[in-house]
């Protein structure tokens, strides 16, 4: 055995193994000349009748004499692809040469052609002949040797094979059992040895021939196993040494392992046993503690309700509920299972049930009270005055806002905006008694409604009540500001306090981020202990033990901590009773820092935040609307309708005053109030509008259209306005010295001849601008109105002048030139002053308005068309005149004429009654329109009469009336330069 091991065909390292180069180890003994047979396969395939089937591959354990390339370890691509090592060493390179080789592309040489398939045309071609030649000589002459061992080991597979054929297949059955009577049967024939006469010497012929046939079968089986077994001796032997070895190696390590455990013994009883009886100890001490500290806990946790008690009696809302908090985690997290607690929980649930009820109840009271009191206090918060006996002010509001806070009760501001509307009703209510009591002339017990007994007071009075409601709710609104002030602050505090704890908690997750980055270390050490200490059978078990024994000491360990916060809480809690408010505010900003899961989220607390400035505006909006109230039930019967102007200007200062004092308090403008004032300025402006659009109406109704005296009172009306200032003086008293009536009305030195509708006219829309610089929120009705008013004006002045409608309403008997110029001049006096109303009402106007300012344009343009129109009938009647007069003309002696000399007395007629009402200018286009109008008509009855201008008697005669009128119209004032180009009165010659 040991020789056939120690002729293993194993490859074995030689001295260069480290070197990577394997060698065969040489025998020294000559090789042998004769021809060795290779031996087949350890697995040999099934013969197939092949020749060469056996011999193409290496035997794994046959020696091999004779020398072949199979044989060789010396060159790499031999040690690489050996194909009887155990393993394909896939990491030859990198554990001879170092991890850093790797296989790298090579590129090609650069010194070296491309060489392809085609540069081996010529020796293929060349050699395939050859190749042919040596083909058929292998096959007509085979070599010797490979003949002689094919042919022996056919001779010995073939014979082997028909002695095995001899045997019968029964025996080669994997389902060979004797027990079965078939197979038994078969295999020993009773039946051919029964005979009838009993045993003769035929059957024990016949019983020895089956023996020997049977002894024969085995024969030829054992000598084919003796032959497949001499082939693999080989394989067997190694196999048979390997196990040795393996039973060596498995010898010695159950001595290492019989060390080892000796050595952890001694270990265990040297090393383990003493530490872990110092940790039972420590363990038993930590438990002592805990009981006694629990012990503690539920000694704290019995005087909860009588601290909660002592607390509401001093209003300490948030700590009665902190204390009530914490108790409840207690409960839940130190003391849960207690039997004497069991009840304990459901009570504090139902005292904190209690407590909010009370704050609400509380909230309500301190609103209704606040309100309710005297507004000729100072604005105060109530019960925040300072005490000198006392260590503090009280701080009863903020307690109850950070109690309901604290508990999530969002909605107190709506009870306090229900208090402020019922204080804002009784505000006006009493505001109205007060001035009711001191007015003898109104019976309360038979005017019993307040509105009614508004009305019946005197605009002073009812205006003295007005500001009084003003004054009130003036100081209705800085008490509600002063309280909603405290309320924002406490809410401002808690959502301070909130982003504080939210900073803290990102700090302290990254300081535990660094404490559980030791914790391995610990969980390991824990890890050893259980791997020590454990009995069971996998260790597995112990290194979880460790994990839930080290979570259980950390849970332990947090909840110490935790029952020692709780019960400095509630120890706090119970020792701060008698302390001062300085140290409440302390322990309730404790209590925001601690009860952060219960109060509001920062969300919430900014939508508090904007609730109370909303609360705020609505208590501005609130007393508006009252205002609002007490200005229509006076409104009710039109008696605000019915104020002069100046009334309704106080009444308006009185409003835009109170307006602006509320926006200045509450920070945000409100309408209800204006738009009452508005409207209530509409109906103004619609009565003030319609009084004086009567008053001119009934003016026009009765002006005789003459010249009427200018008083003083109107010429500095007049002078006034030429300041640049558009205001309405104040009517003088009449003096000895006052100033006589003028003729005319002095306009930026112009003489403005004005009737009488005209001069008031002009005080009328001075006092429509008067009233827009006093209010100035009524300019765009007032504007519109105006307008109005001027159209008015012009329509009616137009239909009694131009209409002739003065004839049948003030009994005129004729419409004369005078009457007609007189209404030209007032025409051209409105005009004058329309762009300075225009520019006035511009200022009060916003950029946005501007566009209503049109209509002073389509007024300005239908003035002048008016204008244009009485110029137009004034030449209209002397064309008339013309047309009879000189229709008559005749070119006979005596000269001058009759014609012209009643021309030139109508004309000098026209002349005295348009020159001193209009200016000279005017005057002098009138009368060349006139002077034109006079030509045509001449030239037509010169055509008619056929007189031309040729030097001949009836010429001479028509250049004398032609002369004539010339002097008598040159002669007239003011058209002493006026060229009346006579010679277009004759034809032109062809």
């Amino acid at each position: 055995m040991a020789s056939s091991h120690s002729s293993s065909p194993v490859p074995r390292p030689g001295s260069g193994g480290r070197d990577g180069i394997y060698r065969k180890d040489r025998d020294p003994s000559p090789p042998r000349c004769r021809t060795i047979r290779s031996l087949p396969d350890v697995c040999p395939k099934e013969p197939t009748g092949e020749v060469r089937g056996l011999c193409n591959g290496p035997s794994v354990v046959a020696e091999h004499d004779r020398w072949t390339v199979l044989s060789s370890k010396v060159n790499l691509p031999a040690a690489l692809n050996d194909p009887r090592l155990a393993k394909r060493e896939s990491d030859f390179f990198t554990k001879t040469w170092g991890l850093d080789f790797a296989e790298t592309e090579v590129m090609p040489s650069f010194y070296l052609p491309n060489i392809t398939r085609e540069d081996f045309g010529p020796y293929l071609q060349e050699m395939a002949q050859r190749e042919r030649i040596h083909e058929r000589c292998k096959t007509i002459c085979p070599n010797k040797d490979d003949v002689d061992a094919v042919s022996s080991i056919t001779t010995n597979h073939d014979k082997s094979r028909a002695e095995l054929e001899q045997v019968p297949k029964i025996f080669m059955k994997p389902d060979f059992a004797l027990d079965d009577p078939a197979t038994f049967n078969n295999v020993l024939p009773w039946s051919h040895f029964n005979s009838a006469g009993g045993k003769s010497s035929r059957d024990v012929a016949s019983s020895k021939l089956l023996q020997e046939k049977l002894s024969h079968y085995l024969d030829v089986v054992e000598v084919s196993i003796a032959r497949q077994i001499s082939l693999r001796s080989e394989a067997f032997f190694h196999a048979m040494s390997s196990q040795h070895e393996l039973q060596d190696r498995l010898q010695e390590t159950q001595q290492a392992v019989a060390v080892l455990r000796g050595r952890t013994a001694a270990m265990d009883r040297v090393m383990c046993q003493g530490p872990l009886q110092a940790l039972r100890k420590a363990m038993t001490r930590n438990n002592c503690v805990k009981l006694h500290n629990k012990l503690k806990l539920m000694a704290a946790v019995h005087q909860t309700q009588p601290t909660v008690q002592l607390l509401l009696s001093t209003s300490e809302f948030v700590g009665a509920l902190e204390l009530i908090a914490t108790t409840k985690e207690v409960l839940q997290q130190e003391l849960q299972g207690i039997h004497s607690f069991r009840h304990l929980g459901s009570q504090l649930c139902e005292l904190e049930k209690l407590i909010d009820k009370m704050m609400v109840e509380d909230f309500s009271m301190y609103s209704r009270s606040d309100l309710s009191r005297s507004l000729k206090d100072e604005p105060q918060v109530l019960e925040k005055v300072h005490k000198p006996n006392a260590e503090s002010q009280k701080e009863r509001l903020e307690s109850l806002v950070f109690g309901l806070l604290r508990q999530r009760k969002l909605d107190f501001l709506d009870i306090y905006s229900d208090e402020m509307i019922l204080a804002a009703k009784a505000i006006v209510t009493q505001c109205v008694t007060d001035s009711v009591v001191h007015i003898e002339e109104i019976d309360t017990e038979v005017v019993i409604k307040q509105a009614d007994q508004m009305r019946l007071m005197t605009f002073p009075q009812w205006f003295e009540l007005l500001k009084n409601v003003f004054e009130c709710f003036l100081l209705f609104l800085q008490r509600i500001k002063a309280t909603l002030n405290i309320i924002r602050n406490v809410v401002v505090e808690v959502l301070n306090s909130n982003q504080k704890n939210r900073l803290l908690e990102q700090a302290s997750s990254g300081a535990s981020g660094q404490e559980t980055s030791q914790s391995p270390s610990v969980l390991q050490g824990e890890a050893e202990l259980a791997y020590l200490t454990h009995e069971g059978l996998f260790i597995s078990d112990a290194l979880n033990e460790a994990q839930q024994q080290a979570a259980l000491a950390a849970q332990d360990q947090s909840s110490t901590v935790g029952s020692r916060i709780q019960q400095g809480r509630l120890e706090t809690a119970g020792s701060d009773l008698t302390s001062g408010t300085s140290e409440m505010s302390a322990s309730r900003e404790q209590s925001i820092m601690s009860g952060e899961n219960m109060m509001p989220t920062e969300l919430e607390l900014n939508r508090v935040v904007n609730n109370v400035q909303e609360l705020l505006y609505t208590a501005s909006d609130v007393s508006h609307d009252r205002c609002v109230k007490v200005l229509t039930a006076r409104a009710k019967d039109g008696s605000l309708e019915r104020l002069s102007s100046a009334e309704f200007v106080c009444l308006s200062q009185a409003v835009e005053g109170f307006v602006r004092d509320t926006e200045e308090l509450s920070g945000r403008r409100s309408v209800s109030l204006r738009g009452a004032l508005q409207s209530q300025a509409n109906r103004f402006v619609h009565r003030f509008h319609e009084e004086r659009k009567t008053k001119l109406s009934l003016l026009l109704d009765n002006e005789r259209w003459k010249q009427a005296e200018v008083p003083a009172e109107f010429q500095d009306l007049v002078n006034s306005i030429a300041d640049g200032k558009i205001t309405l003086p104040e009517r003088k008293t009449t003096g000895p010295d006052e100033k006589k009536p003028a003729e005319f009305l002095l306009v930026n030195g112009q003489k403005y001849a004005v009737v009488g509708t005209v001069l008031l006219l002009i005080r009328i829309f001075l006092e429509y601008c008067q009233c827009v610089n006093d209010i100035p929120s009524i300019a765009t009705d007032m504007l519109t109105r105006l307008s109005d008013l001027l159209k008015h004006f012009n329509s009616r002045s137009c239909q009694l002048v131009l209409g002739a409608g003065a004839l049948q309403v003030v009994g005129l008997k004729t419409i004369t030139t005078k009457n007609l110029a007189l209404a030209s001049r007032c025409l051209q006096l409105v005009v004058h002053y329309i762009p300075i109303i225009r520019a006035h009402f511009e200022t009060k106007l916003q950029p946005k308005q501007f566009s209503v300012l049109r209509h002073f344009d389509h007024i300005t343009k239908d003035y002048n068309d008016h204008i244009a129109e009485i110029s137009a009938k004034l030449v209209a009647i002397m064309d008339s005149l013309f047309e009879k007069v000189l229709s008559k003309y005749e070119v006979k002696a005596p000269m001058p004429s009759a014609c012209f000399r009643n021309v030139c007395k109508q004309m000098a007629k026209m002349h005295e009654a348009i020159y001193e009402l209009l200016p000279e200018e005017q005057t002098q286009m009138l009368f060349l329109r006139i002077n034109a109008s006079f030509k045509m008509h001449l030239k037509r009855q010169l055509a008619r009469l056929g007189v031309i201008n040729d030097g001949g008697p009836q010429h001479g005669l028509v250049v004398v009336d032609v002369a004539f009128y010339t002097e008598n119209i040159q002669a007239l004032k003011s058209l002493e330069r006026l060229d009346l180009n006579m010679a277009e009165i004759w034809e032109q010659k062809r």
